[in-house]
């Protein structure tokens, strides 16, 4: 194995995928390239492992990380904010409706003049 870029590890550990699916492929040659994967994923992980961002690229994973949470926490907050009026009897976008149409359920009649 002459692999020694990540991308060449990766483009070998798709090249044994479709080798073991392969119809034609023994067992026995499918063992052999299992270990094969298991070795290059190995040295992947190793890498991976080893691998340092530069000051600058870290603060960029940072912001990238820092905005992504907080896309995240917006989303959850409008997701419970919608289950809360789901709870309540009311969609969201009801607005008014919803209190007549609550107000009749709860056998309250608006009657003219009164």
């Amino acid at each position: 194995m002459a692999e020694g870029t990540f991308d060449d590890i990766t483009e070998r550990l798709d090249e044994i995928i479709a080798q073991v699916r392969s119809k034609d492929t023994s067992l026995e040659r499918s063992l052999d390239l299992f270990d094969e994967a298991i070795e290059l994923g190995s040295r992947a992980v190793d890498m991976v492992d080893s691998f340092e961002l530069s000051p600058r690229e870290a603060d960029m994973l940072d912001e990238q990380e820092a905005a992504a949470a907080a896309a995240k926490s917006g989303d959850v907050a409008s997701k419970s904010g919608d289950a809360a009026f789901e709870v309540a009897g009311a969609a969201p976008e009801s607005g008014a409706a919803s209190g007549s149409a609550d107000a009749a359920d709860a056998g309250v009649v608006a009657v003219g003049g009164a």
